[in-house]
């Protein structure tokens, strides 16, 4: 080929070229950046969001995202410095009750079931939640699931006056359980649970109460965004949404990956309980009856309106809440797309 006929040819490579980098300059402009704050540690719970990370969802939905621990997550995402956190519903609640102006709002339902819990000793007699009539039960003051105690034995005809509730410290819960100095603790079981299996006692001797399954109508964590940011990138939030929807069914069909993912960010987790907190979470949590029903992410009005009903008897509001007050689900998925199919068969 002659200079003459290779000089246009040239020309018409460098045009595409050139053409190529203003599409690829585009589209990482067109990426909104979005931090995620997520309370504490990175536990086994959390592994969809990274798993999202490593699996491009968040990517692919044009979307740049940094995850980071925090201490403060609802503080951080009703101050605008995060765009998005985890927190249980039921908290939620009360941070707005208490701070009415805060432009923060649930928009994503991730534990349809709470993990609130009584954890209990079968060996001291108990089977049931009547059970633990003349028994101790070991209940830290600033635990939210001590403040639901006085409903659950309402739900359940349990005489309090026959309990003996003692105020123990968080730190000290697991341990004292464990040695027998009270017959059963309020906590959660995903923590509680695996804590005092890691402290030896034998897993037959545990007995988990799951107050979600005695009468307590109330849903746990959710995905929680600044509205201020949602209104003027709901596109984004539909994004995100979708993405935590792909990583939440990609973590069930392979929850090692979505541990693996997790360990990357948190070396100091040990895998096989995270695998196994992970595991719970889905199989205890997330995939009930209700979500098979009705998808990822959704709620049942009438029960989130029973749920409210039910917090308000253990949580006195300075204004009782309307359900879309607290929970905004126009940003959800078409529900094709958060079909669950399948139950996860238990690892």
């Amino acid at each position: 080929m002659g200079l003459r006929r290779l000089a246009p040819v040239c020309a018409g490579f460098a045009a595409v070229a050139a053409v190529s980098v203003t599409l690829a300059g585009s589209a990482v402009a067109a990426q909104t950046a979005v931090k995620v704050a997520l309370e504490g540690s990175f536990l086994g719970p959390s592994a969809p969001f990274f798993v999202a990370q490593d699996r491009g969802y968040y990517r692919n939905a044009r979307l740049d995202v940094a995850i980071n621990a925090a201490t403060d997550a609802l503080n951080r995402v009703a101050s605008g410095d995060a765009e998005f956190t985890v927190a249980d519903i039921n908290t939620v609640m009360k941070y707005r009750d208490q701070n009415p102006d805060a432009p923060i709002k649930a928009v994503f339902m991730i534990y349809n079931k709470p993990s609130y819990a009584i954890i209990a000793r079968k060996s001291r007699g108990i089977a049931k939640p009547k059970d633990l009539e003349g028994k101790r039960l070991g209940a830290p003051d600033d635990d939210p699931v001590t403040a639901l105690w006085p409903l659950f034995a309402k739900l359940n005809g349990i005489d309090v006056s026959k309990v003996k509730v003692e105020n123990v410290a968080v730190a000290v819960r697991e341990p004292i359980l464990a040695a027998g100095q009270v017959d059963a603790v309020t906590g959660s079981a995903l923590s509680t649970y695996i804590s005092l299996k890691e402290r030896g006692v034998p897993v037959a001797d545990l007995l988990i109460l799951p107050m979600g399954d005695y009468g307590m109508q109330l849903y746990g964590d959710a995905i929680v965004v600044n509205t201020k940011f949602a209104s003027e990138k709901p596109a984004a939030v539909k994004a995100f949404l979708i993405a935590h929807v792909n990583a939440l069914k990609s973590t069930i069909r392979d929850p090692v990956y979505a541990v693996n993912s997790l360990i990357k960010r948190n070396e100091a987790a040990n895998k096989n309980i995270e695998l196994e907190r992970l595991r719970m979470a889905i199989e205890d949590n997330i995939v009930t009856d209700e979500v098979l029903e009705n998808g990822f992410g959704a709620i049942d009005a009438a029960r989130f309106a029973n749920a409210i009903e039910q917090l308000g008897q253990t949580y006195k509001f300075k204004t009782m809440p309307a359900p879309p007050d607290v929970f905004d689900a126009s940003f959800l998925p078409p529900a094709a797309q958060r079909q669950v199919g399948a139950r996860p068969r238990r690892g």
